[in-house]
């Protein structure tokens, strides 16, 4: 495997970690106005490296739609809404050890999409970064709700992963993170002027701002191109596991902005989680013929370029 690709997913992975710590600036600002900026920003950074790389940004046709709304819908829209109504019901860690199970979906289904078996040993490797990512978050109290609430973020977790596998072959790592960005600014925009009202921006302070920033350069516009990049060149399988480096990181940067140093049940689960990025990401991928839909947007017509 080559290395590269796994480094550009666990830098992602470092970046989307380091948010939790970021995002508890955000709880009293309008969420939907501020996810709706902050799409925005992050859109439009991505069609200037976009403009200044001379990459194309293919428009979406036929059921790019579909999968590309659904991306969206998932794994931007319901994931940050339901972070927020589970943080009402559940302690941080129940929606952390939710996420955490991310690595088996991906590691059963990403190859299924992909038109390949999935292998005994990432599924095997994605059972140990579960674990692992489990002891780093710990547990904590919920109800009902909350469990729901840990569920529904799970499921649009791995969603952002799977529902992409089908338009990475033709709109690439940075095609999709520009169609996912401009989506959910609309999307977002959208709620929140029906929820907030137009005057929610002015409610923004200083703080805010500068926790979008962090979440629209790092959070977004990197680190979606630099995860869909490891999907398409090392499968979502595999790329899943990469997953279990997000709670680490978070762990860390609580640390760095003054929390208690970890306990020794974290540093465990920090050493298990290693083991299972070594068990998965050495394993050699099976080649095999790719998934008809890749193989129907390869030879399907070069649409209008933007």
């Amino acid at each position: 495997m080559k290395a590269l690709p796994a480094l550009a997913g666990a830098a992602g992975m470092v970046f989307v970690g380091g948010s939790v710590a970021v995002s508890g600036h955000l709880t009293d600002a309008p969420m939907f106005t501020v996810q709706a900026l902050r799409y925005t920003v992050a859109c439009l950074l991505l069609l200037a490296w976009a403009r200044a790389t001379r990459s194309p940004v293919r428009p979406p046709r036929g059921r790019d739609w579909l999968w590309l709304t659904g991306v969206t819908l998932t794994g931007l829209v319901i994931f940050n809404v339901a972070l927020v109504q589970g943080s009402r019901h559940a302690e941080p860690a129940v929606i952390g050890v939710a996420v955490a199970c991310v690595p088996i979906v991906l590691a059963a289904a990403g190859p299924l999409l992909e038109g390949r078996r999935p292998a005994a040993r990432v599924l095997a490797a994605a059972v140990v970064v579960t674990l692992g990512a489990a002891l780093v978050q710990g547990l904590g109290r919920t109800d009902a709700a909350g469990l729901l609430w840990a569920f529904v973020t799970f499921a649009c977790e791995a969603a952002f992963t799977l529902l992409a596998v089908p338009v990475l072959g033709r709109h690439g790592p940075l095609g999709v993170s520009v169609h996912a960005t401009w989506l959910g600014a609309a999307m977002f925009a959208v709620i929140g002027l029906a929820a907030e009202g137009p005057a929610a921006v002015t409610r923004l302070h200083a703080d805010d701002v500068l926790a979008g920033v962090y979440l629209a350069v790092l959070v977004t516009a990197v680190a979606f191109v630099l995860w869909y990049t490891c999907v398409a060149r090392i499968g979502s399988g595999r790329a899943g596991l990469l997953t279990g480096v997000a709670p680490i990181a978070a762990a860390a940067a609580g640390v760095a902005l003054g929390g208690p140093a970890p306990a020794p049940a974290v540093w465990f689960g920090i050493a298990t989680v290693a083991a299972g990025l070594a068990l998965g990401l050495t394993a050699a991928r099976t080649p095999s013929r790719p998934h008809p839909r890749l193989v129907l947007a390869a030879v399907s017509p070069p649409s209008r370029q933007p």
